[in-house]
């Protein structure tokens, strides 16, 4: 990957356009599942503190996090990405479950989002943030179109935490998990970026800081799976 956030996200959009079809399919498989459990805790977490009525899912993929989120009962959800090819395969879900009254996804730069100040009570993301070409930027936007006293939710994959899980953990996630996302997608490079994006990305403490800094307080942050994924929330401080 280049160093530049725009080279940077032009080849992501391209890395994930080229793997739209079968995107689904490989994250059930290399995740064994747990990427359904994970989003479905995370929504459950979020109805215990919050009711919105307007949410946003920055780098929404094919929509299974915003179809999670239709739980909440909200007035509207609004997807956005930059893979068209990923946003196409998520309206064929919506229509499928029949939400398309719900939800509506658009393509849109996560660093330059297309809405107003303070249009949302919930500003969520999964798996999306380590992907940003400038994370503080990607964030500061969260922040601003988010609501006073709203809540911003992250979830996102971070280093198991124990020697010997942590070992099983780095073969699988470097040796077999690219070489099975290969052999299904044909694109080599897509989930060899994965790790790499993983490994790259600021631990706990670090990326709490960064939330802070972007406008966000009261930030707590819990882990699934053993440290396989962390799950972030924090409010929008009032300005």
């Amino acid at each position: 990957m280049k160093d530049t956030p725009d080279a940077n996200n032009k080849e992501v959009e391209s890395m994930f356009d080229s793997i739209a079809k079968h995107y689904d399919f490989l994250n059930r498989l290399l995740s064994f599942g747990a990427d359904i459990y994970w989003r479905r805790k995370a929504i459950r977490i979020i109805s215990e503190y919050l009711k919105p009525t307007y949410i946003l899912d920055v780098a929404c993929g094919t929509g299974d996090f915003s179809i999670e989120a239709a739980k909440l009962n909200p007035v509207k959800i609004t997807g956005i990405d930059i893979s068209e090819k990923m946003l196409d395969t998520g309206r064929d879900k919506l229509s499928k479950k029949g939400l398309t009254h719900k939800i509506e996804l658009l393509r849109g730069d996560s660093e330059n989002l297309p809405f107003d100040d303070k249009q949302f009570d919930l500003v969520m993301c999964a798996f999306g943030v380590r992907n940003f070409g400038d994370r503080m930027k990607g964030l500061k936007e969260m922040s601003r179109v988010l609501k006073n006293g709203g809540m911003v939710m992250i979830l996102e994959f971070t280093k198991p935490a124990g020697k010997i899980f942590g070992k099983i953990y780095e073969l699988y996630f470097f040796r077999i998990l690219p070489l099975v996302g290969k052999m299904i997608s044909g694109d080599p490079s897509a989930y060899k970026y994965l790790p790499e994006s993983v490994y790259n990305f600021p631990p706990e403490e670090d990326f709490v800081r960064m939330m802070n800094e972007a406008g966000f307080s009261d930030i707590h942050y819990t882990s699934f799976t053993r440290g396989i994924v962390t799950f972030y929330r924090g409010l929008k401080i009032e300005q």
